[in-house]
């Protein structure tokens, strides 16, 4: 049972907790700020991978009403593969899309902004439509949940991405493409545990030290990656760049 409310602050209470986390994130790039113009573009292909995501969920659901909605392999491979996998397929088609080949890529962190803003962008829309049809209790809950849950499968996503932009320019094609297939399945899986734990009301507990344990690992990647921010093209030894990548995550 929902309903549909248009009010005005009710959008406003929608849309914040995405802008804030976008702003925080766009900070902590020490290195050379992403232009705004191409950040905004970025969230706005953000709000149109969700079309993507509705279409492949809608195709998965179809297919696996033969097991019986409700029952726990239904809702394994509901969670973890028609919702998670679907939405962050969804993203990464678009951030690759629009991001490999930009001349704005030219740092490691950059791969982290890119895939917060057009992740933010997918939580955002996706979060004024529940908003709208569900109030202001829903509106204040996934404030605290489902933007930051986003923003951290985001942060997974661009931690490999970034450095399979790395690895790209390096001439090391295999490691690039072993991080790019991770910055999808490494935020699949999480998705998929945040989805399935929230599901379940004998899982709460599970669930908020789940949250609990990935916005610290979202939050500690962030400042690790940051710190350790380099031009892509600088010389960096393989040893130290694969340190790296294990201590931020």
């Amino acid at each position: 049972m929902y309903y549909l409310q248009l009010d005005p602050l009710l959008i406003i209470i929608a849309v914040v907790p995405a802008l804030y986390l976008m702003v925080r994130v766009y900070k902590a790039d020490r290195i050379e700020k992403e232009p705004i113009g191409y950040l905004v573009m970025l969230a706005v292909w953000g709000i149109v991978s969700t079309a993507v995501a509705v279409a492949l969920e809608t195709v998965g659901q179809y297919l696996i009403q033969p097991l019986g909605e409700g029952t726990l392999i239904y809702n394994i491979i509901m969670y973890f593969i028609v919702v998670g996998v679907s939405e962050e397929v969804s993203k990464y088609l678009l951030l690759k899309w629009r991001t490999w080949r930009s001349p704005n890529f030219n740092c490691t962190f950059d791969g982290l902004i890119y895939s917060v803003f057009v992740s933010l962008g997918f939580a955002l829309w996706e979060n004024i439509q529940y908003v709208i049809m569900y109030g202001f209790e829903t509106a204040i809950v996934r404030a605290f949940t489902a933007i930051p849950g986003h923003a951290s499968f985001a942060v997974f996503m661009g931690v490999w991405y970034g450095l399979a932009k790395r690895y790209d320019f390096m001439g090391e094609t295999r490691k690039s493409r072993r991080c790019r297939r991770l910055a999808i399945i490494i935020p699949a899986l999480f998705h998929g545990i945040y989805d399935f734990t929230a599901t379940y009301t004998g899982l709460s507990l599970v669930f908020i030290a789940f949250i609990a344990l990935m916005f610290f690992l979202a939050i500690r990647s962030v400042k690790s990656m940051s710190v350790h921010d380099k031009y892509i093209g600088t010389p960096m030894e393989e040893k130290e760049l694969d340190n790296n990548l294990f201590n931020d995550l």
